[in-house]
């Protein structure tokens, strides 16, 4: 076989996740063969967490590799053998001093560093809802229970102890109403698509579901938000008392409760329109907040903040109710979603975990170039979380799992277990809410990674957010 430009990639390669995917992608754009170096058990040392066979294997699976080769001598010695026109490294190492560079350059090739392109698109998922998808598409994700020693068994104890914690969910209610619409075609006057509505569907959205799902899993909830005084506030007066729920709902004459509507026709959402208001809560309302949750925090083993940036959740508020749940030794969770550059992540500090998207993760850091790793570590370090779950959509999520030393800190992936997902809009919810339950129940990381990643593919698999429980996630560890 003949080719013009031999492009070069060496790395331990733990798990084959999306950064890697990235990189290795933009290398094969780079030349016309592209070949990666595995380092072997022997010189790769602790930094080897899977043995270097499952790593040759695994970078082997990938179509955009011609040739994986296992070298057990320093790369740039393999480099200087093998003298490739282009070797790629990580975004991560342009700054740093790269060896390679003197080798590379004395025989004419190139040294280039990228992490690939990231997209923030959940399109790919949004097409996938042509197919009428059961939960028969979720698949369990053995080779990762594997790799961290988790038995079903296992999964199974820990789902059944969540019936014993009591838990404060706070933050951002949402009506998510689905009008599904009927279309009639194309308007004579304007190129306008034109569609008639034919039912109405309401759920409970934002830091509400998140709440009904906690209870639909068996905790006993408390959730304290901050609503309009309007017809959608006693939809969810009403929707969260079914759903088992202690709501302490503070009303707000000011501001309507937040609805989100998405017109939908033959499975497909045509249209979203959101009724909001965006400030921040006053003092007095913040008061009212602090009070609530002070009457009951001795008693609660979880706090989950669950924000939208719709103004629930001011900073100061953040903080005296984070010190709060510290002073107590409550474990605490935090997502913050924002669909524009005004959404921090970081500012909910010192959290067990978090669970941000890529692009929230990306907007908090002020990092739009490195790979996800890099990311991962630079938002522990900004957050002081203790675990992170950065989310990145229809490849799943990246796992990055430690304590306070660094060297401990430790990265693995767990794809999208739903192959046809039908509405993805509840994923992160369901996500969050699964993963702390099972930190607060004792289960490690990799453990509450498994669940929350089982929760997300039982969510996705329908249209609108109905509450999970605790019988649909053993059902599937069940089969």
């Amino acid at each position: 076989m003949r080719y013009n430009k031999k492009v070069f990639v060496s790395g331990h390669f733990n798990v084959l996740h999306p950064g890697h995917l990235r990189l290795l992608r933009f290398a094969k754009e780079c030349g016309d063969h592209l070949v990666v170096a595995v380092v072997s058990d022997r010189i790769a040392g602790r930094s080897a967490h899977v043995s270097e066979q499952l790593r040759l294997d695994g970078v082997n699976s990938n179509s955009w590799i011609d040739e994986a080769v296992l070298i057990d001598e320093p790369v740039n010695v393999v480099i200087n053998r093998i003298r490739p026109d282009v070797v790629v490294k990580g975004k991560e190492h342009q700054e740093r001093y790269n060896p390679e560079k003197e080798i590379v350059e004395s025989y004419g090739g190139k040294l280039l560093f990228s992490s690939g392109e990231s997209i923030f698109s959940s399109l790919d998922l949004l097409r996938k809802e042509f197919h009428q998808s059961t939960m028969d598409d979720i698949s369990i994700p053995y080779d990762y229970l594997s790799r961290h020693g988790i038995s079903t068994d296992r999964l199974i104890t820990l789902i059944k102890k969540i019936s014993t914690l009591r838990v404060c969910v706070v933050g951002d209610v949402i009506v998510d109403e689905y009008i599904t619409c009927e279309p009639l075609g194309m308007s004579q006057e304007d190129p306008t698509i034109v569609v008639t509505p034919v039912d109405t569907t309401k759920f409970i959205g934002g830091a509400g579901i998140v709440a009904a799902h906690a209870a639909g899993m068996g905790a006993e909830v408390e959730f304290v938000t901050v609503s309009g005084v309007d017809s959608a506030c006693e939809y969810v007066r009403d929707a969260l008392l079914k759903a088992g729920v202690n709501a302490h709902m503070i009303e707000d004459e000011s501001r309507p409760t937040t609805v989100k509507q998405r017109y939908r026709s033959k499975g497909k959402s045509l249209l979203r329109v959101s009724y909001l208001h965006q400030t921040a809560i006053n003092s007095a309302l913040q008061n009212k907040v602090m009070d609530i949750c002070s009457s009951f925090i001795d008693g609660i083993d979880l706090l989950v903040f669950s924000d939208f940036n719709y103004g629930c959740l001011p900073q100061l508020l953040v903080n005296e109710l984070s010190a709060l749940a510290r002073h107590q030794g409550v474990m605490m969770a935090a997502d913050s979603q924002s669909s524009s550059q005004v959404g921090d992540i970081a500012r909910f500090s010192d959290m067990d975990l978090i669970t941000p998207t890529e692009r929230e993760a990306r907007i908090s850091a002020r990092n739009h170039e490195d790979g996800l790793v890099v990311l991962a570590e630079e938002l522990q370090s900004q957050s002081l979380a203790h675990n992170i779950l950065l989310k990145i959509g229809e490849e799943g999520f990246l796992i990055h799992a430690g304590n306070s030393e660094r060297d401990d800190w430790l990265t693995d992936r767990i794809p999208a277990l739903n192959s046809a997902p039908r509405d993805v809009a509840g994923a992160g919810d369901s996500l969050l809410i699964s993963c702390a339950l099972t930190l607060a129940c004792g289960g490690n990381i990799w453990e509450s990674a498994a669940i929350g990643a089982l929760a997300a593919a039982i969510q996705v698999g329908r249209v609108g957010n109905t509450p999970l429980n605790e019988e649909e996630l053993l059902g599937e560890l069940l089969l």
